[in-house]
């Protein structure tokens, strides 16, 4: 199987975003905003947003007469020893954040040896999650989560898929032809929001957008009970916005 390396705005901003974080940890003593533009290479325009979702997730902190220095968080995601719980924790509180400020219940997904693992989640009594009514890993073909994760997979790799999970028709909305829905696969534009209307679940609007990390297929994802699905698209434009702070914490 072999990833469709496509780029996404996440994956930019992430990337520009480590380009920082090693400019900011080679100037022990601290940096200031103009070292760190010529040091990264961004422009000014790009760097003070990139600082400030770097502060805002902990990775750096500003010292007192302004300079930049390495935060607790990129220490915290930096050792050996705790890691894996760290990054768990640093993606669940990035998860409640982004469920507060989108309005809906979020996800991350990643496609482990073939198969499709809803890893965290984040979701409240007013923004309730999916009910997962049949397994997320045979229904790939009518989820936001799913065709996100097949849209990052060769052709190969999404024939493969399909060739092991039957489609069964979940709702009359539900896409069963292989042949249309690797159609419309290979046509999904890599920076536009994958969506759901009611495919796996009536009553549920969904949608996804690529946190592909190296060779780790990912997607982080939102959910909406139908009467909210005028907000779906703007809510998962936002979505896409925020998504960076995941990809980064899954990179560091």
């Amino acid at each position: 199987m072999a990833l469709q390396h496509k780029p996404t705005a996440p994956r930019h901003s992430a990337q520009d975003a480590l380009r920082v974080l090693e400019t900011v940890t080679r100037h022990t003593s601290g940096v200031t905003a103009a070292e760190l533009g010529r040091g990264s290479g961004l422009d000014l325009e790009r760097l003070p947003a990139l600082l400030r979702m770097l502060r805002r997730e902990g990775y750096v902190e500003q010292t007192a007469d302004g300079a930049y220095v390495t935060g607790e968080a990129l220490a915290r995601l930096g050792s050996a020893d705790g890691r894996e719980q760290a990054v768990r924790d640093k993606l669940q509180r990035t998860l409640d954040r982004l469920r507060d400020s989108v309005g809906a219940a979020v996800y991350i997904s990643r496609y482990v040896d073939g198969e499709v693992s809803v890893t965290q989640y984040a979701d409240s009594p007013a923004m309730p999650k999916v009910n997962e009514w049949v397994d997320f890993k045979v229904s790939a073909h009518a989820t936001a989560v799913g065709k996100s994760l097949l849209t990052q997979l060769d052709h190969a790799g999404r024939r493969d898929h399909l060739a092991r999970h039957r489609m069964a028709r979940l709702t009359s909305r539900t896409i069963t032809s292989d042949k249309l829905l690797l159609s419309r696969l290979e046509s999904q534009p890599p920076t536009v929001p994958v969506l759901d209307l009611q495919e796996y679940a009536v009553g549920t609007v969904c949608a996804a957008v690529p946190i592909t990390a190296g060779a780790s297929v990912g997607c982080l994802a939102l959910s909406l009970p139908v009467e909210h699905a005028h907000r779906l698209r703007e809510a998962a434009d936002e979505l896409n916005r925020n998504a960076a702070p995941v990809l980064l914490s899954l990179t560091i």
